[in-house]
Formats: C-alpha cells, structure tokens, sequence
C-alpha cells in the first residue's frame, strides 16, 4: 500500500538533518536495533518538541476530528510521546483507552478507560497499564482510532514492530472478509525511524497511515 504524504514535509528534525536508513529488507533484527538507538539518543528537549510537532501535525486531521474513542500509548524506550494528544483528547471531550495485556489471550490487548490520575502499574515489560478495576474494558473494534507505536515504517505503508505480534494479533479480525473493520489504525513515530524498505509478513496489519513530527502519511485505502 502506497502512502501519500499530507502537509508540507519538513526535512530537519528538531535541528537536526533527518536519516533515510538504507538496511536490507530481511534483516529486522538489524534495523529494530538502529532504530531504538536512534530514538533513544534524542535529548529531552528533542523529544519533547517532537511531541508537540507531532501533535500539531494530526488534531486537524479527519481521522483525529472524528474518532470520538481513541486508543493511545505511554511511550518508552524512545518512542515519540502521545502525551500532549491524550491531554487534547481528554480536553475536547474525547475518552481515551490504553492497551492492557489481556490475562488470559496470550499476546493480545484490550484497552482500558484513562483518566488522569488513575491508579497504574508496570506490566512485565515495564511500560505503565491502568490498573483501577472499575476502568471500564473495552474491546479493540469499538474504539474509533488507535494510535500505536512502531519502531520503523516506510513510505509504502510498512510497519515494524517491537517484534512481540501483540497490535497485529489484536486487530486481525480486520483482515478477515465479512467482519467488522474495526478502529483506524495510526502509526505514531520520529521522522528519523522512516526508512526505505520494509518487507511485509503475511500477518502485518495495514496502517491507514503514520503521523511523524514533521508529516501524516496516509494510506488513501483505509484513511477515508
């Protein structure tokens, strides 16, 4: 799947010229590696403009002034910050869910109701869940749009993972003829995890596109 490019392309990020890896197509092991070296080395300061560029970039888009439910994520090692989305999300009235490993499917989500100031806890990896029982669960197809993260995604609509198959088992009923399509799918990322090439598994999910702080990317198939 081709993506089209929405808005004026910036080519510097945060003061710094943008990277175009040029990595084999098989070699993911590689490429993850780069990638999460890359984003890691960003001071706070980068980060923290990277987030709002990112959050400038996508509230005035269709996918964002129409999703009413809107599933996020609390960044880690690296990854561009939702943060400033989820507060204007919380602000314009929208309800915001975060993923939760699912106790009993093994490498699937649900996603649970966030407030702020919710009681939270850390998963086996170490990334923060709400953990209030009385959050009410929700399961993936209700949700309207669901930002998640990614390690590296290219022009054609390719999205690499943290390698764990937890996103694109959870949305597979999307792939399936006859169901329900379920939420829009949005990859957020810094510009400089965008490379060349991707080579897609049979069980990728499709994006609809990839917000980054300096373009939306947009697949036209599943962006409508």
């Amino acid at each position: 799947m081709n993506l089209r490019v929405q808005g004026r392309r910036q080519h510097r990020h945060c003061g710094e010229p943008s990277t175009l890896l040029k990595i084999p197509p098989m070699d993911r092991r590689q490429l993850r590696q780069q990638m999460r070296s890359m984003r890691r080395s960003l001071s706070q300061k980068q980060q923290q403009v990277a987030s709002l560029r990112l959050k400038r970039n996508l509230v005035g888009h269709s996918m964002w002034l129409s999703a009413r439910r809107v599933g996020s994520y609390l960044a880690s090692d690296g990854e561009i910050s939702a943060q400033p989305l989820i507060q204007w999300a919380l602000k314009t009235g929208r309800s915001v869910y975060l993923p939760v490993l699912h106790p009993v499917r093994h490498n699937r989500l649900w996603f649970v109701r966030y407030q702020p100031g919710c009681a939270m806890k850390r998963n086996k990896y170490g990334i923060e869940e709400p953990c209030d029982k009385r959050n009410p669960k929700v399961p993936a197809w209700s949700l309207d749009l669901v930002l998640l993260p990614l390690v590296a995604f290219d022009a054609q609509g390719g999205r690499l993972g943290m390698g764990g198959g937890y996103y694109d088992r959870t949305f597979s009923f999307s792939q399936r003829p006859g169901t329900l399509k379920g939420p829009k799918l949005l990859g957020l990322a810094h510009e400089l995890q965008k490379t060349d090439r991707l080579e897609l598994a049979s069980w990728d999910v499709p994006l609809a596109g990839v917000a980054t702080d300096a373009a939306v990317y947009l697949n036209p198939k599943l962006s409508r």
